[in-house]
């Protein structure tokens, strides 16, 4: 290895380090990604100016045009689900029908049905935590435990399955010219390990809460009163069952609607089916926030990716991606191991995605890796830590809208969120080595 690879791959190291500590810190993803794309084009031999106008913003761009469509009509959906009280009915069936026996898993499966059916982590817990409350309070569950529930419930098992409707399936399929069900049999065997694992753990740690004589203690804002009029649940399911079925059945070899399409006819059918509990006269003003949101947020995300487009210019970076392929064991290992640690680093899934996918895949592919198991490889390990401390949805759930400490509710969220992820990611590698061509 000469000078000039080792300064670049110091350089790599030094920018991603520094990243992690901004954003952990709470610097905006703008500054953080076009500083750390600077100093990753300093010490790797590129034009400064080229690399952040060209290569930048290639790659900024490029991820903006593919996936914000994505971004638009999900944001849209849960805006839908969110004013027609449509998510918050489908959730009060599942804890209603799961009774209080079962109550302290049934928020992380009523938080994954909304999930799986493309509504996004944020509305779905937002929707969820007032009954999730009800029923801490009802079983005398310790309130620190509502964190890990609901982000075990949106951002795992369910986000990565086969057949969602999640930018976290859809980027890989981009990438990788694969379809939403890429991985279908594993893929749902390691969405299920994930729901079981982290179902008998999340159990198990509030069991253990309870004999060391923890309770439920309402917080100075808890508002327990529920006036809300609540759509029929089946009735609210009835758009999401919809539109998984017309992005993943196919005719003549083709979906019936592409992902964006089958989203958007699923919004526009939340919004005729539960018209009644909707204020007709802000419709308008929904879609615009929807579409105000959409932009943010994949922004967000652009910032990050941009960051991924210039690390692949530099002198180290085929380095590092030849070193990473013929690390010992399946292809699949090494996949899963640098998607986790990019989407850690970025403190998101869909970020660690939109630079691994594009920038590693078409690599293992080449080397003779199937392309539909190295997606759903991807696609779960994206989930693993992603979910460290610093991630938005983490700091959001659980400081924001819970009113809990990370001290207190982080370590369960990173069992449910981290672990049991992992554990799903290695159940996938094994299987995809020994059945790599299993549908």
């Amino acid at each position: 290895m000469n000078v000039s690879v080792l300064i670049s791959m110091i350089g790599i190291i030094a920018a991603l380090a520094l990243m992690t500590i901004l954003i952990m810190r709470g610097t905006n993803i703008f500054v953080v990604a076009i500083l750390c794309s600077a100093i990753v084009a300093l010490t790797g031999k590129i034009n400064l100016y080229e690399a952040l106008k060209e290569d930048y913003m290639a790659g900024f761009v490029t991820f903006f045009q593919n996936n914000f469509l994505i971004f638009l009509t999900g944001t849209i959906m849960g805006k839908a689900m969110e004013v027609t009280n449509g998510a918050k009915a489908i959730a009060k069936m599942i804890v209603d029908k799961f009774g209080t026996k079962m109550a302290i898993i049934s928020i992380p499966l009523a938080c994954g049905i909304i999930s799986y059916g493309g509504v996004s982590v944020f509305v779905a817990s937002f929707a969820v935590f007032p009954i999730a409350l009800e029923v801490f309070k009802e079983s005398n569950y310790p309130r620190r435990f509502i964190p890990a529930a609901l982000t075990f419930g949106c951002s795992t098992f369910a986000m990565i399955a086969p057949g969602a409707p999640q930018i976290q399936n859809a980027v890989p399929a981009a990438a990788l010219g694969t379809d939403l069900m890429a991985g279908t049999v594993v893929g749902f065997i390691s969405s299920a390990v994930i729901l079981v694992v982290g179902c008998i753990v999340l159990i198990k740690m509030v069991n253990k809460a309870q004999q060391n004589g923890e309770t439920f203690v309402a917080k100075p804002l808890d508002d327990f009163k529920d006036n809300e009029e609540y759509p029929n649940g089946l009735l609210a399911l009835l758009p999401l069952i919809l539109t998984i079925l017309m992005i993943n059945i196919k005719v003549n070899g083709e979906p019936l609607l592409p992902l964006e399409a089958g989203v958007f006819f699923g919004s526009i059918l939340v919004i005729i089916l539960l018209n009644k509990y909707q204020d007709n006269s802000k419709i308008v003003h929904n879609l615009g926030e929807a579409c105000i949101t959409s932009v943010s947020s994949i922004a967000n995300t652009c910032a990050v990716v941009g960051f991924g487009a210039v690390v692949q210019k530099t002198l180290a970076f085929p380095v590092i991606v030849d070193a990473m392929v013929n690390m010992p064991g399946p292809y699949y290992a090494s996949a899963a191991l640098g998607t986790t640690v990019i989407a850690g680093i970025c403190g998101s899934a869909s970020g660690g995605l939109g630079i691994a996918a594009p920038l590693l895949g078409p690599v293992y592919i080449a080397k003779g890796a199937v392309a539909a198991a190295l997606h759903r490889t991807m696609s779960i390990s994206s989930s693993a830590l992603d979910s460290l401390p610093h991630n938005g949805y983490i700091v959001t759930v659980t400081n924001g809208l819970c009113n809990e400490s990370h001290k207190d509710a982080y370590k369960p969220v990173f069992w449910l969120t981290v672990i049991t992820p992992i554990v799903g990611s290695v159940v996938a590698i094994i299987l995809f080595s020994l059945f790599p061509n299993l549908p």
